[in-house]
């Protein structure tokens, strides 16, 4: 295992400058419960308001920044971003429990939001001009205001940049509020950016808990609120930000569907399957959280399953062989406990697969093996709800009409996939699912690209991110001028 870092201390960020509070909360390894990774500052809903007002105030001299002037410095940021992984990574690891290697990843997607953004935003905020023998029109987009972005631990780098460099590079100002699972390498790296490139007030972090996120989502000054999170917080989110008709970009949970069909590569395929089901210990919005098997196949494809997961082993983050880390926090931790027994009281087959490299240090950490479980009546929690842990249900099925059934079955709709040697086949059935995203032989990260929005329907959210104009527009607000000649 890599050396472990000795334990930091974060304050709140605003108007570039470091702020105390009364209260720090300790941020402990979930590998390693006795290990203090860092403390935290706990803002209030005054600090909040420190941060809006830091942030207002900047809105009226950054937004009259040339647009080429904002992505030149967002472009500095993002070298500060991508020479920071070396450090801040192993950070993450030990805040978030993830592998390393997730981490860095973490990193590196968020370091690609602004090479994404920086080549199409100022093509989309040029003004559009009509002009004919009575009129004159300009129609121009304009930024909003402040931003408030509420970001997860299980992703927090590339989910707070899916959030800041869209709303800052079309001339936004920011609050940003971390988990407080996960606060201290993601804080660090945007004091980092922040105070080397950035004026005062355009990024701002106040860390807490929901005290803090009402006080935020609240506010008059907040114009837009960027939420990735669970869906009943979401729900919240959007009741607080009706009160003053804030615009909102909600990217909830998921309950992601996978339909494997009768033709398909059982061996070509599993891999990706079993990544696409248990990277970040299956932490993962729209992870495969479900699969249905053509009952032909279904022995054979839950036995291959079976034999690569075995393979796992399971230990810290920062341990080399570990191919899968702890889950995040305790919260979860017995969430997922209390869905494998209820599946196994309910009659379902339970398998404990995997190994544990470091069984000594297991009860001082949120461990799970990865578990394969047989649903064949398709009629536990487990099935229904999103586990964001590594166990997986599977439930055969006779019919494509029954598995598309099966699939759209539930209050979500963030991902799904459909896996076969016949795209057209495979296409067909992709139509006919709830969703916002659906997959053909691919589901898991990676399987999004710049350009697809990424968001869901149903419970699972409302707008999307990831893709130039749905993402831009969330940031901007058309304003209409007519001379009449």
């Amino acid at each position: 295992m890599g050396k472990s870092q000795s334990m930091i201390k974060v304050d709140l960020f605003i108007n570039n400058r470091d702020v105390r509070t009364a209260t720090y909360q300790e941020i402990r390894d979930p590998g390693k419960l006795n290990d203090i990774v860092g403390k935290v500052a706990i803002g209030s809903a005054e600090n909040v308001d420190q941060a809006i007002q830091a942030a207002h105030r900047a809105f009226f001299h950054w937004r009259e920044t040339s647009i080429e002037e904002r992505i030149k410095l967002l472009m500095t940021a993002a070298e500060i971003l991508r020479e920071s992984i070396q450090d801040l990574a192993p950070l993450l690891s030990r805040e978030h429990g993830g592998l390393l290697k997730e981490a860095q990843s973490d990193f590196m997607a968020g370091y690609g939001n602004f090479q994404n953004y920086a080549g199409v935003v100022a093509d989309f905020m040029k003004s559009e001009e009509k002009e004919d023998n009575t009129s004159w029109i300009s129609i121009e987009k304009k930024p909003k205001g402040v931003v408030a972005a509420i970001v997860p631990w299980n992703m927090p780098v590339v989910l707070t940049m899916m959030k800041l460099v869209p709303a800052l590079m079309t001339g936004n100002t920011i609050v940003v509020k971390p988990s407080p699972n996960a606060p201290l390498a993601l804080t660090l790296l945007l004091k980092r950016m922040a105070a080397a490139v950035l004026p005062e007030g355009v990024v701002n972090v106040v860390h807490g808990d929901a005290k803090v996120g009402i006080a935020l989502t609240r506010h008059p000054l907040v114009k837009k609120i960027a939420f990735t999170g669970g869906s009943i917080t979401g729900k919240q989110v959007n009741i607080n930000a009706a009160e003053s008709l804030k615009g909102v970009t909600l990217e909830l949970g998921g309950n992601d569907p996978a339909i494997i069909l009768d033709d398909a590569n059982l061996a070509e395929i599993m891999p990706r399957i079993v990544k696409g089901i248990f990277t970040r210990s299956g932490q993962i919005c729209y992870a495969i959280k479900r699969i249905y098997v053509q009952e032909k196949i279904f022995d054979d494809f839950t036995d291959l399953l079976c034999q690569q997961v075995a393979q796992f082993k399971v230990g810290h983050g920062l341990d080399e062989r570990s191919t899968l880390g702890p889950v995040n926090n305790f919260r979860q931790y017995q969430f997922v406990r209390e869905l494998i027994e209820e599946a196994k009281s309910k009659g379902a087959s339970i398998f404990e697969l995997g190994s544990k490299l470091e069984p000594e240090n297991w009860n001082n950490g949120y461990y799970i093996l990865p578990h394969v479980v047989i649903d064949k009546e398709h009629n536990t929690r487990l099935v229904h709800s999103e586990q964001f842990g590594p166990v997986i249900p599977i439930t055969p099925y006779k019919t494509v009409q029954q598995a598309i059934q099966l699939a759209n079955c539930t209050s979500y709709g963030l991902a799904s996939s459909v896996w076969s040697t016949d795209p057209e086949r495979a296409k067909k059935i992709a139509r006919q699912l709830e969703a916002g995203l659906s997959f053909i032989n691919t589901h898991g990260l990676g399987s999004v690209v710049f350009g697809m929005p990424f968001g869901g329907i149903k419970d699972s959210g409302i707008g999307r991110e990831s893709s130039p104009i749905p993402t831009l527009l969330a940031y901007t607000d058309y304003h209409a001028i007519r001379y009449l000649k």
